[in-house]
């Protein structure tokens, strides 16, 4: 009999499930087969074995081990939370959006945790590099939902998008006695579920002040691996922030610095004429700069490094040793086996150096100029600060104060500088009023480079008494969004001024609005365990036809692409096929039919297309089983004996 159950899964990623098939291809050995309480047979893993694959023979004392981490209250519910699944979908809205059609960048409203969860079937392991500028936890500055179980329901509420009432976002004040445990339940989702997205090479970027700066580190620490973290930046606001309250006034905020992978190096930055000045001496191969063979600084003893206090011969064939001026013994800054490397390389000079009357020959390395630019400091001091950036989003908006505390647009490029190029995706899910976008259309217009964006910004409420309300602003998201429409006015008005003599009106300043919604779908809710049979039949009258009446074809189709792992931003085109209305996405990889009807021949057309996938209503078979049944048996024909990238995948709706 062939199965007819082709439904597609109206679920976000299972993170659970992703983890479990990750740990089967590396330890295959340790799924099993029980009988759960049903008397079922399920998979399931054998821990004990787990320990033995990993080496962990010891006997745990007590059933309990003391280990080094961190934890606080509520932990274990966040790590239920990222397991669960969302139903909400993402609407699209075109009158919001910029180049609807053609934009690659994405500003999505909502939630960012119901967001991150959406994105990950169609954005995982594919974005090269995040930024956030979190909530600093300095007050009552951030809301998310206090109820974990009831977080769309409570944005919904929150946005102004269901009938209900009482549901409201929970802030966070210090006389609260939870007041980092309530920061820490936040942000540990978020983060975990943002590592998902990233690629093997890619890397985040976290703005941070010194509240909780040190919880951060340790969170991050446990999520993204402490042999991932590249550094902690110092960076000048240029504000004074706090002077006279305890004696030290806070004029730098940070920025964590954390690699997916262990194998992964930012990239260099530009030299300038300061940087080169140093650079004092030249031979043939380039300009270079002398350092000290001797170590100095901290763990220069000999005791520190033992292997590394050896004699190395002079110019004139004398035993010379690393001692310090003091006359204690020092080391050298490399093995014996380096040094000589660098003698046969030419990277070891000496010099006859005068102290005191006395000449005395000094050993030194050569470190040259690379001409792929300088590393990162983690001090950055010259950038712009926060005066600058507050006169950036002031200068769109007719000289007017709509925002507080937006990031640098220079600071935003130079991260930008560091870790992405070329058709690279990054994101930004706490994008306030979208500092981070208007630096990528920069960056993209000064490098030519094809940048794309995801922004996900929650419609907070802006208060009646402010500068943006009395423009209009009802809420940070709308301030964000008409930022981005503002700033590639001002950018395409520039390419216009200038002939467009480099092909830079080419490139992309539009976005696509999508806002955070409940599902066009019904989905099945399990009755309580007492409930009349008149109650039930109405819950299933209620699934009959499972998909809202209110919804439009592109709500749908958006939707779709999202469960189905679809990048949103890939060109969709309506095509007809056997005298069928149906959807091309990404050239033809998958082919969409919203239509109440199908037929045979709808079913032939699409196979001479060969889709990756093919997505059609399931009451477009008007409850015939056996149209169905051909259907599914037309296309098990077509992919048998196929490799499976070459197949094509059925799914219902």
């Amino acid at each position: 009999m062939t199965e007819l159950n082709t439904q597609m899964s109206g679920e976000s990623l299972d993170i659970a499930e992703q983890r479990k098939q990750e740990l089967k291809q590396l330890f295959p050995g340790v799924f099993t087969e029980i009988k759960n309480d049903k008397g079922e047979i399920v998979e399931a893993i054998d821990f004990e074995r787990l320990k033995a694959e990993l080496g962990n023979f010891s006997d745990v004392y007590d059933n309990r081990r003391e280990r080094y981490g961190m934890d606080w209250p509520g932990k274990r519910d966040c790590l239920r939370l990222i397991q669960e699944t969302s139903h909400a979908t993402l609407k699209p809205c075109r009158d919001e959006s910029v180049d609807f059609d053609t934009t690659e960048n994405l500003f999505i409203e909502g939630d960012n945790l119901e967001v991150l969860k959406l994105l990950q079937k169609a954005y995982y392991d594919k974005v090269k590099m995040i930024y956030i500028d979190p909530p600093y936890n300095t007050g009552k500055e951030f809301i998310y939902p206090d109820n974990f179980s009831e977080s769309l329901e409570t944005y919904l509420s929150y946005a102004g998008l269901s009938g209900e009432d009482g549901k409201k976002f929970s802030t966070n004040s210090t006389n609260e006695g939870r007041f980092h445990t309530k920061w820490l339940n936040m942000m540990f989702p978020r983060l975990y579920l943002a590592r998902n997205l990233l690629r093997e090479d890619g890397v985040i970027f976290i703005s941070i002040d010194d509240c909780e700066i040190d919880n951060l580190r340790f969170l991050c620490n446990e999520i993204f691996g402490e042999e991932n973290y590249l550094g902690t930046i110092s960076r000048a606001t240029g504000t004074r922030m706090g002077s006279g309250s305890r004696g030290i006034a806070k004029e730098l905020d940070y920025i964590l610095v954390f690699s997916k992978n262990t194998a992964y190096s930012l990239s260099r930055l530009p030299t300038n004429d300061e940087d080169e000045s140093i650079y004092n001496e030249e031979d043939i191969n380039g300009k270079y700069l002398l350092r000290s063979l001797r170590r100095t600084g901290g763990e220069n003893r000999r005791e520190d490094r033992p292997t590394m206090f050896y004699p190395v011969k002079n110019p004139e064939g004398e035993d010379v040793y690393p001692i310090a001026p003091e006359g204690w013994e020092s080391r050298w800054v490399c093995s014996h086996e380096t040094y000589l490397s660098l003698l046969d390389d030419n990277i070891i000079e000496w010099k006859l150096v005068e102290k005191n009357g006395i000449k005395k020959w000094q050993v030194y390395q050569k470190h040259y100029l690379s001409e792929h630019g300088r590393e990162c400091s983690d001090l950055w001091v010259k950038e712009d600060g926060n005066k600058k950036a507050t006169r950036e989003v002031n200068s769109l908006f007719g000289g007017k104060k709509v925002f507080d505390h937006p990031k640098p647009i220079g600071l935003l490029k130079k991260i930008i500088k560091l870790s992405a190029s070329d058709d690279d995706i990054i994101l930004d899910f706490f994008a306030g009023t979208s500092s981070f976008g208007h630096a990528m259309y920069e960056y993209n217009y000064e490098n030519n480079d094809n940048l794309k964006y995801i922004l996900v910004q929650l419609p907070e409420e802006i208060e009646a008494n402010s500068v943006a309300f009395g423009l209009g602003f009802e809420t940070i998201a709308e301030v964000s969004k008409e930022r981005l429409r503002l700033a590639s006015k001002e950018l395409l008005k520039g390419i216009s001024a200038q002939l467009d003599l480099e092909g830079k009106s080419n490139l992309d300043f539009g976005f696509k609005v999508l806002k955070l919604n409940r599902s066009n779908f019904k989905h099945w809710q399990a009755p309580a365990k007492e409930i009349s049979d008149d109650d039930l039949a109405k819950q299933f009258e209620l699934h009959i036809d499972h998909i809202d009446p209110n919804a439009s074809q592109e709500d749908i189709l958006y939707e779709l692409l999202i469960k189905a792992g679809v990048m949103p931003t890939k060109k969709i085109e309506l095509i007809e096929l056997a005298n069928h209305a149906v959807f091309s996405v990404d050239e033809g990889g998958w082919l969409i039919c919203l239509q109440d009807n199908i037929d045979q021949n709808l079913i032939d057309a699409v196979l001479q297309h060969e889709p990756v996938q093919f997505i059609c209503l399931d009451r477009a078979f008007h409850g015939n089983d056996q149209l169905k049944a051909n259907a599914i048996a037309t296309f098990a024909d077509f992919n048998q004996g196929r490799d499976k990238a070459d197949q094509i995948e059925f799914r219902t709706v």
